[in-house]
């Protein structure tokens, strides 16, 4: 029997927790009701259950519950968010504004509307990664809709500032959305508090299944209205048709609320496993790491490495760890992380990159093997280019 390589590639995502599984199992069997359906029992559980995983989700970022709107995925919910508003409010103006390290799910659906007529600013990012509040700041015109800026990145890890971003959004009355997939139960969010107007959540990136998203939409002060792009029934307040998902919106709901539980302690963990990672390996020379030392997510460690060939780099390691060397949802471009360019790397630095994603189930056991193969690996390669080159 093979021993498989231990997993840190948790931003492209993570196991069910078999706390979130127990909970969605009576969902596909017992109460396996329709929420829509009221005249009857089965429904009235079904209807409860979303109730309350839409109640968990609205009070982890500072919402009501009737702010949520259930989707497939954070990709959805970036398109509806993007696409709603330009719809609705093409009339007012048809300029938006996004950052250039956005994930293709932000970055492709304004690509799509750039087609249409609508004009859109790519706001570049500094070499941390970090947004020049400045030029987003004078990015802002009187025609500008909406802003799109990613709480966390998928790759880098790197934490914006969605508080001062969303406070230059509120005071140029221009709507703010955040793609929040990477930071729902990780770091602390409220939309209040932080102006934001429009947010993005996903499950599967914190132990929930796959194929449930949300997204936040903001109904006072200011409201947000979105023309609805999937039709049929006029599910979730008419924004996104289609018969709720029960059993992944139960796991969603339990998923959200066992990681606000365990933010604290679990982010404290993780950040003492990159770190011990970091110090292993960052002993070697021409490693290094990509994005903010510091405003960073707890479990994220992307690091570009002098000297090697990146493909032979990501072959080398396969057999011990399962790692990425950028957004899974990309992975088999033949280009460059666009992220990773956008700090400044060269094409072949980007190639010749590595991102670990620490999760709940890692171990000090498992990050001493895996820093111990890396720094293997790297030396073998840049050996064995030395004597190709002789």
């Amino acid at each position: 029997m093979s021993i498989r390589p231990i997993y840190l590639d948790c931003h492209a995502t993570t196991p069910v927790d078999e706390r979130v599984l127990a909970m969605m199992i009576p969902y596909f069997t017992q109460n396996f009701g329709n929420p829509s359906s009221i005249q009857h029992q089965y429904g009235w559980e079904a209807e409860a259950a979303v109730r309350k995983a839409r109640e968990i989700l609205a009070d982890a970022i500072n919402a009501a519950p009737e702010e949520i709107v259930f989707t497939s995925g954070a990709t959805e919910a970036n398109n509806l968010a993007i696409k709603g508003v330009a719809e609705a409010y093409c009339q007012k103006g048809q300029h938006i504004v996004t950052v250039v390290s956005e994930h293709n799910a932000v970055i492709d659906p304004c690509k799509y509307l750039e087609g249409l007529g609508f004009e859109v600013t790519m706001l570049p990012v500094q070499k941390d990664g970090l947004l020049d509040l400045n030029k987003l700041e004078k990015s802002l015109r009187s025609d500008t809709i909406l802003v799109s800026v990613m709480a966390a990145n998928n790759e880098i890890g790197v934490l914006q500032p969605l508080g001062e971003i969303g406070t230059i959004c509120r005071e140029r009355e221009v709507y703010f959305h955040s793609d929040a997939a990477q930071a729902i139960g990780k770091i602390s969010l409220d939309v209040q508090a932080m102006k934001i107007d429009l947010m993005s959540l996903t499950a599967h990136k914190i132990y929930g299944p796959k194929g449930i998203g949300a997204l936040y939409v903001r109904r006072r002060n200011p409201r947000v209205q979105l023309s609805p792009q999937q039709h049929g029934g006029g599910h979730e307040r008419g924004m996104r048709s289609g018969t709720l998902y029960t059993p992944q919106i139960v796991g969603f709901g339990k998923a959200v609320e066992i990681a606000l539980q365990e933010q604290v302690t679990e982010g404290n963990r993780q950040l003492g496993l990159r770190q011990k990672l970091w110090e292993k390996i960052s002993q070697m020379d021409g490693i290094h790491q990509n994005g903010h030392p510091t405003q960073r997510l707890t479990g994220n460690l992307n690091v570009s490495v002098e000297g090697v060939n990146g493909s032979a780099l990501h072959l080398g390691l396969q057999r011990v760890m399962a790692v990425s060397s950028g957004s899974a949802c990309s992975s088999r471009s033949t280009k460059p992380s666009h992220v990773l360019t956008a700090l400044g790397n060269s094409e072949n630095l980007a190639y010749a990159s590595v991102r670990f994603g620490i999760g709940r189930f890692n171990t000090v056991e498992e990050i001493n093997i895996v820093a111990e193969n890396f720094v293997s690996v790297v030396n073998s390669l840049r050996k064995q280019s030395i004597q190709d080159k002789g």
